[in-house]
């Protein structure tokens, strides 16, 4: 798909976005440019994540799931979240072993800042919910937290093998992920099938369920992920480099900007959607508002 930004009738940039639609039975309802090119799935797959996270014994509201798959924007309550998730597992976010940072979301950054916080931390860091889910898991389980990001870690290799199964596609070789855990690669129409699955198998329901009801904590309410998150009517998640991903009706759709750019991954998903028939009166004129 093409992407033109016209201001006054000038067309200023473009840009390409890589897209597929796929079914639960893995069947392609829609693709345009080059779904099979190696790609990394960043933190689109934060549900599966989570859901070995769940597998391994973490028990979580559903608010809190839905900051374990998140990629946060620091402010308050997403904060607040990572703290619960942490204190559920008797632990404080000294254990968090994702880098420092500021909070994602300027508004929160500058938040922080007029409260008097000089320096980063780890908690401000967007994953810092999915390293806390990953910790409380470990807990649960009884499996070591001073190595819980190294590949070989029980729980890495069952998000690996998780991944790689709804995926269809090897996740290795296994690189870094910003946050320092590690990051599966795949293909665009790999994670279209997972997403199919995410919506529809009762394996993801909790997960599936908590990011639909909790858009604003998978994400905010001012980027474009969040906002498609707040109308859509399932899963929703944004990866970095331009990835989204996104489950409804039994329909995972993917794209993949090829700038990395998310508004354009935004776009895709939607004109995809639209495309396919998915999307009612109501859902564009949100779709609209938005």
């Amino acid at each position: 798909m093409r992407f033109v930004r016209v201001r006054s009738g000038l067309a200023e940039a473009q840009d390409y976005a890589t897209v597929i639609a796929c079914d639960a039975a893995g069947r392609t309802l829609f693709q345009s440019g080059d779904v099979d090119a190696p790609v990394f799935y960043r933190s689109a797959v934060k549900p599966f994540q989570a859901t070995v996270a769940i597998e391994a014994g973490l028990e979580l509201p559903d608010e809190l799931l839905a900051v374990a798959c998140a990629s946060h924007g620091g402010y308050p309550m997403h904060l607040a979240a990572v703290g619960s998730i942490l204190a559920h597992a008797g632990l404080d976010s000294g254990a968090l072993q994702c880098p420092t940072a500021w909070p994602l979301a300027p508004e929160a950054h500058a938040l922080v800042l007029r409260r008097g916080r000089r320096t980063p931390q780890r908690i401000f860091h967007n994953c810092s919910g999915k390293h806390a889910a990953m910790l409380a898991a470990c807990v649960a389980r009884g499996w070591s937290r001073a190595d819980y990001c190294n590949p070989d870690h029980p729980l890495q290799r069952k998000i690996i093998e998780l991944i790689a199964d709804m995926t269809g596609v090897a996740a290795a070789p296994v690189g870094v992920d910003g946050c320092g855990a590690p990051a599966a690669r795949g293909t665009v129409r790999g994670l279209g099938r997972a997403y199919a699955r995410l919506g529809s198998d009762t394996r993801f329901a909790r997960v599936s369920t908590a990011m639909a009801r909790f858009p604003a904590l998978v994400a905010d309410n001012l980027r474009g992920d969040g906002r498609l998150g707040a109308w859509w009517g399932g899963p929703v998640k944004v990866g970095a480099m331009g990835i989204l991903a996104a489950a409804r009706n039994g329909v995972g759709i993917v794209a993949k900007s090829e700038a990395g750019y998310g508004d354009v991954a935004v776009a895709a998903v939607i004109r995809a959607a639209h495309d396919l028939g998915l999307l009612s009166f109501l859902d564009l004129q949100d779709a609209l508002l938005s």
